[in-house]
């Protein structure tokens, strides 16, 4: 129902949108990350009995994903800019599919993990590529409005990620792990079909550059040095627990260097000129980190607790967090449909202060109506913050560097998603008890307040 919902946003009334068949495919590009993202997790144990690896080898399955994901967001959206965001989505498809067909027959588990990092560099495409390919089109079109299909990309993003999990648990039990890659062949060549047949050509060369002039060349020494501060930082990130200092200080060096390359640079891949000066653009990427922080540590560390503690399994785990999920998709249908940016960023902010409080009454003995009211409210922060923030993102960035823009706000997505599996590591230790529970609840209601506080002045904006 969600999905067919969020399809009906993106079709026109009147001359007031783009389409649904225009939209269709951008949706199911850019929901190939997310669902990729979230599929594997439930097939990590049988692919670790095939190969016979554990779970610290396996666990390189995820976070090579996440890596590629993380750089190649941005990147993409560069290469559509530059070299047209249809060809680029194609590639992409295509990318995924090479990636989904070399996981369906992978001997060994390195060549597992290279089909995974096909796949993010693959799915990367979708997003950004999308963005721009939505951008274009309203420029053509000054008196459409956008807002549908912008708000259609996101909730099939929410829908798709959430049937990662059940999805994935399902195929594999009835045909083996190897279909939750073989499934992106289908997928791909459906894409790809519905992209040639639906969206608009790029414009030839000439027409994409300043009077036909070439283009400056791409900022090569900033995507390299931007690939390696996010991977240093992102390895750093990911076990606090047991902290990799040389690390930091790498990240820190490659950081401030790549801030005065591209500062000197005549076309920076990273404009941190432009992020210096656009405070609101900067506020909106804080807000998608600790949006996405709060979502992972429910998602991550709540189910976590609920299986170690109360005792639930998989299944019923899923069932339980399946309402939050519906929930986030009903609730961003109206806020997207109407392009109600402030009223979501605000409920957003409001929901991430309610949320964490209501989880500092949970103990083990806490009623399951309790649980499932709670978790709800962290639908709204999922659902109503990727509205927000997307939509935001949209406004505040240049026209120019949207492809570029939408790839960060992915990239800070994953850097949410790796500082929650860094707290909830911390919080937890070997087990998931009620006490390491409200140590995470502390730190999200923390990081709640911080939300509210930086909301108003970036919502005044939008």
């Amino acid at each position: 129902m969600e999905i067919r919902e969020a399809m009906r946003l993106g079709q026109t009334r009147g001359a007031a949108g783009p389409g649904w068949r225009f939209s269709l495919p951008l949706m199911l590009g850019s929901s190939l990350n997310p669902i990729n993202s979230s599929i594997i997790a439930t097939t990590l144990i049988a692919i670790g009995h095939t190969f016979h690896a554990g779970a610290a080898s396996t666990i390189w399955l995820v976070s090579t994903l996440y890596l590629a994901s993380a750089i190649g967001q941005p990147t993409m959206g560069r290469l559509a800019e530059r070299l047209g965001p249809r060809r680029v989505f194609v590639a992409g498809l295509i990318l995924v599919g090479i990636g989904g067909a070399l996981g369906t027959v992978a001997p060994n588990l390195p060549t597992l993990v290279a089909a995974r990092v096909i796949l993010g560099v693959g799915t990367s495409a979708g997003y950004p590529t999308a963005m721009v390919i939505v951008r274009r089109w309203a420029a053509e079109h000054e008196s459409a409005a956008t807002g549908g299909t912008l708000g259609a990309l996101a909730i099939a993003a929410q829908v798709t990620s959430a049937l990662g999990l059940p999805l994935g648990g399902l195929l594999a039990a009835a045909a083996g792990w190897r279909i939750t890659f073989f499934i992106n062949v289908p997928l791909v060549l459906l894409g790809v079909l519905m992209t040639l047949a639906w969206v608009p050509r790029d414009p030839p060369r000439a027409e994409r550059t300043a009077h036909g002039a070439p283009p400056s060349p791409l900022d090569i020494p900033g995507m390299v040095l931007f690939a390696g501060t996010i991977a240093s930082l992102l390895f750093f990130l990911n076990d606090l627990h047991h902290p990799r200092w040389p690390l930091c200080a790498l990240t820190v060096v490659l950081l401030a260097t790549l801030i005065l390359w591209e500062r000197k640079a005549h076309d920076p891949f990273v404009d941190v000129r432009m992020l210096a000066g656009n405070k609101a653009l900067s506020a909106t990427y804080l807000r998608v980190c600790l949006t996405f922080l709060l979502n992972y540590c429910i998602l991550y560390g709540l189910t976590q607790w609920l299986q170690e503690t109360r005792g639930l399994s998989a299944i019923g785990v899923g069932l339980l967090i399946l309402p939050m999920s519906v929930f986030a998709a009903l609730v961003s249908i109206p806020f997207a449909r109407r392009n109600l940016v402030r009223p979501a960023l605000y409920c957003t902010a409001a929901a991430a202060v309610v949320g964490p409080a209501g989880l500092l009454l949970f103990t083990s003995t806490t009623p399951i109506w309790a649980l499932v009211l709670i978790t709800m409210v962290f639908g709204v922060v999922s659902g109503l913050g990727v509205i927000g923030n997307q939509a935001a993102l949209y406004q505040q960035a240049p026209a120019e560097a949207v492809g570029v823009a939408a790839g960060l706000m992915r990239t800070f997505t994953y850097l949410g998603a790796v500082l929650s599996s860094s707290l909830i590591s911390l919080s937890f230790g070997d087990r998931a008890t009620d006490s390491g529970l409200h140590t995470v609840t502390f730190a999200l209601l923390g990081l709640g307040v911080v939300l509210c506080a930086i909301t108003p002045s970036g919502a005044r904006r939008v």
